[in-house]
């Protein structure tokens, strides 16, 4: 199975970002309220952005 990279960047760890498609990982939108990143990203013109929470690294994640 391939791998798929949506973010490579250290500045969105620990935020939710909202992408354009999984297919243009282009970051439209960041911040550290969810609602308000997709408002910010709907605002820009992308009316069904992706969105998804980047952990900082080195984070524990429980589900």
């Amino acid at each position: 199975m391939a791998e798929h990279v949506l973010i490579t960047e250290d500045k969105y760890d620990g935020q939710y970002v909202a992408l354009r498609s999984f297919a243009d990982n282009e970051v439209v939108a960041a911040g550290d309220d969810p609602v308000e990143v997709m408002k910010s990203a709907r605002a820009g013109g992308v009316n069904d952005p992706v969105l998804f929470f980047v952990p900082e690294h080195g984070m524990t994640l429980v589900y």
